[in-house]
């Protein structure tokens, strides 16, 4: 199937590894150009030059105001338009409901959510006909995961504000998809992993759980999230797309 990606413009936050890296490969693969950005100039530096000519990235945190408008300049610059956006941002740290500070929640609230916040709407703001928001979530947006508090607190609210962006942006013509990752072999899925007493076990048993019986590739998320913001899926918008093995019980 075409996707229609082809000389496509997309700024992906958080990009340079783990499943934003996962789906700049597949856009690129498909003929679209990308900005991909993260903390770490190394990692930068890294991922577009693995990702060839077709990509540029920049130094950039979410929880910076300025992040925005330096990526939305940034694909201007190099490649002359903007069509969409993949806002994604590390995980929260790990823990119960009782263990985060002050100070780590309001950490976790500027970037996961505000960040993501002020990142849509910038990107919203220039975007024409057939654009697309793409957030990369959690399977915490629709079940509480275990020690993973933070998450559990922030990431329902962001899919509500997402659903409720898609209908403010829709007479536009411009759609806004949730994505909702489950167990991935992502770095942060083996840190969670590496974080048990008993690493292996918890694979095994996380395993025993998901309904394919194994924890899901980045380049398994990346293939749909790529989908998702190319011009194949226009008419799919206000949606949370679980990519999780099947382990969500809820329709």
């Amino acid at each position: 199937m075409e996707l229609g990606l082809s000389d496509r413009v997309y700024v992906l936050t958080g990009a340079t590894k783990g499943l934003g890296f996962a789906t700049a490969r597949c856009l690129v693969a498909d003929g679209a150009r990308v900005i991909v950005s993260s903390r770490s100039q190394e990692s930068v530096d890294k991922a577009v030059a693995e990702l060839g000519s077709n990509a540029a990235g920049i130094v950039a945190d979410l929880a910076d105001p300025g992040t925005p408008d330096a990526l939305v300049a940034a694909a201007h610059d190099r490649f002359g338009r903007l069509d969409g956006a993949l806002i994604s941002v590390g995980g929260p740290p790990a823990g119960g409901p009782l263990d985060a500070t002050d100070e780590q929640w309001t950490a976790a609230f500027n970037s996961v959510f505000l960040g993501a916040v002020r990142m849509a709407r910038t990107v919203a703001g220039v975007l024409g006909e057939g654009g697309a928001i793409a957030f990369v979530l959690s399977t915490s947006v629709r079940t509480p995961l275990n020690g993973l508090a933070v998450s559990n607190g922030l990431r329902p609210g962001l899919a509500m504000w997402a659903k409720d962006l898609a209908d403010a942006l829709g007479p536009r013509g411009v759609r806004v998809v949730s994505l909702l990752p489950g167990s991935i072999l992502t770095d942060r899925g083996h840190q969670l992993l590496a974080g048990k007493p008993d690493p292996a076990k918890a694979k095994a048993d996380t395993e025993a759980r998901i309904p394919l019986r194994r924890m899901g590739e980045p380049a398994e998320f990346g293939r749909v999230a790529a989908f998702v913001l190319s011009p194949a899926a226009s008419y799919l918008t206000g949606i949370a797309l679980p990519v999780d093995g099947g382990i969500l019980r809820a329709l």
